[in-house]
């Protein structure tokens, strides 16, 4: 029976709990998603946003994608919680170090993707994930990044630099309503990385809530080419029904609240 595909809605997956162990000697709570009965095409790693306003693993967005996009997409989904990061998946080791030692947590990411021999490997940060993927995540096995709501808030010009001489794929995808990073300003602000694409979305805010689809639709347009976009918003097979009460409270309020400074 078809049925319509909502903010709740998992669709089948291989999905297995997993640990990153950082070269500093954290355990990283995690999950990968894989493609029910085939192998994916491609791999995306979540960087979720700050910590310290309610950013996880589990931030809606890339619960979605972990729900949706190994079945609709052939992409492999995994997402971990940074040092000191908790959600309904548990806790990591460690506390939050304004970007410094997360990127411990970064190349832990990429390394298990390598080990697992998972395809054509893309890290997809939203909000201060994308910091870390321009900070950390100029790996040899990474094709590219994805970069949602970029408020490029700890990164530096450093940083895009060593990515336009890379030659590597960088997209952004910035909301029409950000409160942090506009498209017009992103223009500007990527124009230094030649490869660089920024797709403003139009009516979006930061925390792309009401917008999720749009997002996942640009990420499987990069990731999986191959694949039709729109996604489809209806399933014809099994399909389960997340409980999702417990994020009721767990909004990524990014930045509103306390400032967080930059390492020196």
């Amino acid at each position: 029976m078809t049925e319509r595909i909502r903010g709740n809605s998992v669709l089948p997956a291989r999905r297995e709990a997993i640990t990153l162990q950082t070269a500093d000697g954290l355990n990283l709570v995690g999950e990968l998603a894989l493609p029910l009965d085939r192998p994916p095409v491609a791999t995306m790693i979540c960087l979720h946003p700050l910590p310290t306003h309610g950013g996880m693993m589990d931030s809606h967005l890339f619960r979605k994608a972990a729900y949706r996009l190994p079945a609709l997409a052939d992409i492999a989904v995994l997402r971990f919680n940074t040092r000191g990061t908790s959600s309904v998946q548990g806790t990591s080791d460690g506390a939050f170090d304004n970007a410094g030692a997360e990127r411990f947590d970064v190349a832990a990411a990429v390394e298990h993707a390598e080990f697992a021999e998972l395809p054509n490997i893309w890290l997809v940060g939203w909000s201060f994930g994308t910091d870390l993927a321009l900070m950390y995540g100029l790996e040899p096995s990474v094709e590219g990044i994805v970069l949602l709501s970029p408020p490029l808030r700890f990164s530096r010009p450093e940083h895009l630099q060593a990515w336009a001489e890379s030659g590597k794929a960088v997209t952004a995808l910035v909301p029409e309503r950000d409160d942090y990073l506009q498209p017009p300003e992103a223009r500007e602000r990527f124009a230094v990385i030649p490869q660089a694409e920024v797709v403003g979305i139009d009516g979006a805010k930061h925390l792309w809530v009401g917008d999720s689809e749009r997002a996942l639709d640009e990420i499987t347009r990069k990731l999986a080419p191959g694949v039709a976009v729109p996604l489809p918003d209806s399933w014809d097979g099994p399909m389960e029904r997340a409980d999702s009460t417990a994020y009721a409270d767990r909004t990524v309020a990014a930045f509103s609240d306390v400032p967080v400074q930059p390492a020196d």
